[in-house]
């Protein structure tokens, strides 16, 4: 397991949860889920948003994230990986 681990598991978890992700992709993304507990923790918390989310009305898809924010999203979670492997 090592960062661009967690990185690749990011930029598809969207089509994980949400059962458009290949059986192949499914499989490997799930093995590292195993020994990642970062990762485990914000998959948890992400399932958790999206059921509140749900609870609270009618899903519309949201405008097209630009690629800029996209990219602002994965440095951030990049970071907070890099911070949570240096206290293990």
């Amino acid at each position: 397991m090592n960062e661009s681990d967690c990185t690749r598991i990011f930029a598809v978890l969207s089509e994980y949860l949400d059962h458009d992700l290949p059986a192949g992709a499914c499989h490997e993304l799930e093995q590292h889920l195993k020994d990642c507990p970062p990762c485990i923790q914000f998959v948890n918390s992400l399932k958790r948003s999206i059921g509140l989310c749900r609870q609270y009305g009618e899903y519309r898809s949201p405008a097209r994230i630009s690629p800029n924010v996209l990219d602002g999203l994965r440095a951030a979670y990049d970071s907070m990986i890099s911070r949570r492997r240096g206290r293990q």
